[in-house]
C-alpha cells in the first residue's frame, strides 16, 4: 500500500504519498471502506481463529493460508500517538499538525491510522474510538482527504474519532 502517481485509466496527477496500491488482493477491503465498512482478516484454521490487520494472504500467526474477510465492529481503543508538525510528502504537508496514531480494534489487531475531531491535549491512552471513513470521489477532493479507490471510484480511508 505505497504511494501512487497514477490516476483512474493512466492518468497521470501530481504524486501523492497517500493513495494506496489497489490490487486484485485488496480490492475487497477498499471497495468496503468506500461503502463505510471496516474490513480485516481471520484465520479459519482450526484452532487459531486470530484477526490480523494488514490484510495478508496468510495468518500471521499459524502461518494458515485458511483465512478470510471478516467486518469488524470499527470500535478501538487508543494504543499510542504521535502529533507530526512537519511531513514534506505530498498531501502530509498541507494537513499538518496531524495525530498519527495505533490503535487496538475489539476484534484484537492493532492498526495505524489518524485521530481526528479531537484535540490532541484531550487524547488519552485506553480512550474509546470509532471508525470513520475519510474520502472523496477519485482523481479529485480537497487537501487533507484520504485514499482507497473502492467501489465506484470513491475514495475512502479508515481513520478514528472518539466514540
Amino acid at each position: 500500500m505505497g504511494a501512487q502517481g497514477a490516476g483512474p485509466r493512466g492518468a497521470r496527477g501530481p504524486v501523492r504519498f497517500d493513495l494506496p496500491e489497489v490490487d486484485a488482493f485488496t480490492r475487497p477491503y477498499w471497495d468496503a471502506a468506500a461503502e463505510g465498512r471496516l474490513l480485516l482478516r481471520r484465520c479459519r484454521a482450526e484452532g487459531c481463529g486470530a484477526a490480523h490487520h494488514y490484510p495478508r494472504e496468510f495468518c500471521p500467526y499459524c502461518w494458515s493460508e485458511d483465512v478470510g474477510w471478516e467486518q469488524a465492529t470499527g470500535r478501538a481503543t487508543l494504543y499510542t500517538w504521535s502529533v507530526v508538525h512537519r511531513n514534506d510528502l505530498p498531501p502530509f504537508g498541507e494537513r499538518v499538525p496531524y495525530v498519527a496514531a495505533v490503535v487496538d480494534l475489539v476484534e484484537g489487531p492493532r492498526m495505524m491510522t489518524e485521530i481526528i475531531d479531537c484535540p490532541d491535549s484531550d487524547l488519552r491512552i485506553g480512550m474509546p474510538l470509532g471508525v470513520h471513513f475519510r474520502g472523496s470521489e477519485s482523481g479529485g477532493g480537497s487537501a487533507g482527504e484520504g485514499a482507497g479507490e473502492g467501489a465506484g471510484g470513491r475514495l475512502a480511508v479508515p481513520v478514528f474519532r472518539p466514540a
